[in-house]
């Protein structure tokens, strides 16, 4: 992968989309990357913070498990989608696990080169901090629908927010989720049981307000859905 490539991935994370080409020289020449194979883990919950990973091709799974090794899915993540989201700002460990869940080449950048860059252009930190003070916002959105809903109306906030990330206009207005995900998987993303989340999805199968594909994935009345929560 050559250094073009590399600033192509990079532009288009949030992270450094307000970033000049001058600006994301220095960046792209600090960058790294590796091919990882279905299956493995890029790191696991506790080991220690040492690189922060943008997906170039694959897709990844985020997820923390209990003591009686139960996951709880924190997010699943694709093409341009960088994580751990504070890593660059953090001397701690990696707060969950990373697992590959389709072949994947990954770009990384190592945290204390990054780091030791930005002290020398104070200018890029700004633009930095109002990125992330967005995903700060987007977390705090989603602690509030874990306490003020019930859990139908959590199963339909998720599947809404997964439109936005995983989404493509289908027809009638409707909105089809391009990523598989199982009730499992959609249970473990808010803390619910894959019985609770099977049952929302037919009721809203038969509200008219979801359907599934022949690939098995979700086509949505996003409007409709809306309609339930206020």
């Amino acid at each position: 992968m050559n250094s073009q490539s590399i600033k192509n991935l990079l532009q288009k994370v949030p992270l450094f989309k307000d970033l000049t080409d001058y600006e994301m020289e220095p960046i792209v020449e600090l960058a790294k990357f590796r091919m990882y194979r279905h299956g493995t883990h890029i790191f696991m919950q506790g080991d220690p913070l040492t690189n922060v990973y943008f997906i170039h091709e694959g897709k990844v799974k985020i997820y923390k498990s209990d003591s009686h090794g139960r996951e709880q899915i924190v997010n699943f993540l694709q093409t341009d989608d960088m994580f751990p989201h504070a890593g660059f700002f953090r001397q701690d460990n990696y707060p969950a696990n990373a697992s590959i869940l389709e072949d994947a080449v990954l770009i990384y950048i190592p945290i204390h080169s990054f780091e030791d860059f930005l002290y020398t252009h104070p200018e890029i930190c700004v633009k930095l901090f109002r990125v992330l003070g967005d995903k700060l916002v987007d977390l705090q959105k989603r602690l509030e629908e874990k306490m003020l809903y019930n859990t139908y109306e959590q199963i339909i906030m998720l599947l809404l927010r997964l439109s936005k990330e995983y989404g493509v206009k289908y027809e009638n207005q409707q909105t089809r989720i391009a990523t598989q995900f199982t009730n499992r998987q959609l249970a473990n993303m808010i803390g619910s049981t894959r019985e609770t989340v099977s049952r929302t999805v037919s009721q809203l199968k038969k509200q008219n307000l979801l359907r599934i594909d022949s690939l098995g994935c979700f086509i949505l009345d996003t409007d409709g859905m809306k309609n339930e929560l206020f």
